[in-house]
């Protein structure tokens, strides 16, 4: 009985041994290397991996101790892993496609994004998970074995908590064996962009756009030629004589006193400067350059509704409307999604604003409520002396109040409809 127990043991052995020496050649480039076929890739699961190796180490035990049961163990082990292999072959190919029913909305706000997986191979696939990955998390989505040629939907929720770019995708297969050893992930979809918009309230005009400003908007310097009436005076030579006033200047003329000329006052059509500021020291926290954001896009968002020129720098974000080019809602909204903290001081986001439009006639600078006064004038004396400068400095946790000066205002702002004190209410957007 003992001699047969060591003949058995000498043939499990021997056949242990031709086992693994055949077979690890076919496995090692299976279970050691990630195989990409197109964008499809296999890995070996933590468990795979575990039960390899005490496999492995079962084998090699048994081999040099000669123990029959290792060697069963260890065979067994790599023969369950080869069995698994099967599970996650397909030649199979899915196409998937993300479509989002809105890839802009406002912050509090949600969308639906639609997701259609197709089977474009011959024959029906097997149950696997979805993997979606929205901003930087994934949402996994157990999928039915679509037939071939025919699509599976399935829609889920996005919600927009605070402003910013969402990115969703990509979206991930994944076919894996009964026993979780390995899994095979297919990733084939593109990545959308979803911005979430800052809220933003309608204001009463800031002036009139270049499409009714035919004349311009009045300024206080005079002129000999223009088109806004001020008043009329005595000719004085070198005037133009083509500006005379000749009913008026009959009896004047008549009477030995000189003609009347009339006095016009010089008209600008109006573009704005507006500037969020985009230094992290000036706020206390992100409520604060939050707000400030909105406020900026709400005065930009009037300013597109009234057709004027301007410059909108809104922290590291720059649009600008020309008369040869002009802003649509959505781009201006997507720069406030995007704007983030940047290095530049405020002064040099104005200094720079006001050297690409140096006719500015009104400026709105936004900043937190860790800007003194004095550094705040300091900026505003970057903008021309004949501009109109409006400060609004955003402190949440303190009082609203206002400050008039000849050429600078300072505002308060506790919350977003601290700007009707400016600007009343205007319609709904």
């Amino acid at each position: 009985m003992r001699s047969a127990l060591v003949r058995v043991k000498a043939v499990g052995t021997r056949l242990a041994a031709r086992l693994v020496a055949g077979a690890w050649p076919w496995l090692e480039p299976v279970l050691t290397r990630l195989r990409p076929a197109g964008r499809a890739l296999k890995t070996v699961t933590p468990l795979g991996w575990t039960v390899v190796a005490v496999s492995v180490a079962a084998l090699v035990a048994g081999v040099a101790a000669g123990w029959l049961e290792l060697l069963i163990a260890g065979t067994t082990g790599l023969l369950t892993t080869a069995l698994c292999v099967l599970f996650t072959l397909s030649r199979g190919q899915v196409s998937i496609t993300l479509d989002p029913n809105d890839r802009r909305f406002r912050e509090g706000r949600s969308t639906t994004v639609g997701i259609s997986v197709r089977n474009e191979g011959a024959a029906r696939l097997s149950s696997m998970v979805l993997e979606v990955m929205v901003g930087g998390a994934p949402m996994p989505f157990q999928m039915e074995n679509p037939p071939a040629g025919q699509p599976w939907t399935h829609s889920f929720p996005v919600y927009g908590a605070r402003r910013g770019v969402l990115r969703v995708g990509p979206a991930t297969t994944l076919r894996t064996d009964p026993l979780g050893l390995l899994e095979k992930r297919n990733s084939d979809s593109e990545i959308v962009d979803l911005f979430i918009h800052p809220e933003w309230i309608p204001l009463s005009p800031l002036g009139t756009g270049l499409l009714r400003d035919l004349e311009g908007r009045p300024t206080k310097d005079l002129s000999m030629a223009d088109l806004a009436f001020h008043t009329m005076r005595d000719y004085e030579p070198g005037d133009d004589r083509r500006y005379i006033h000749w009913r008026s200047s009959a009896r004047r003329i008549a009477a030995g006193y000189p003609p009347l000329v009339k006095q016009f006052q010089d008209t600008r059509r109006t573009q704005l400067l507006i500037v969020v500021d985009g230094s992290r020291d000036a706020y206390k926290h992100e409520d604060e350059f939050e707000l400030a954001i909105r406020v900026g896009a709400s005065l930009a968002m009037q300013a597109v509704r009234d057709d004027i020129e301007m410059i909108f720098i809104c922290a590291d974000q720059e649009v600008r409307r020309t008369p040869t080019r002009r802003l649509a809602r959505h781009v201006v909204l997507d720069a406030c999604a995007r704007a983030d903290y940047t290095h530049r001081s405020l002064a040099k986001l104005v200094s720079n604003a006001v050297s690409k439009q140096r006719e500015t006639t009104y400026a709105f600078i936004v900043t937190g409520s860790r800007a003194i006064e004095r550094r705040l004038e300091e900026v505003a004396s970057k903008v021309p002396g004949e501009t109109r400068t409006n400060v609004l400095r955003i402190d949440p946790a303190g009082e609203r109040r206002m400050w008039v000066g000849t050429t600078m205002s300072l505002l308060t702002v506790t919350e977003l409809k601290d700007l009707h004190i400016l600007f009343p209410k205007g319609d709904q957007a």
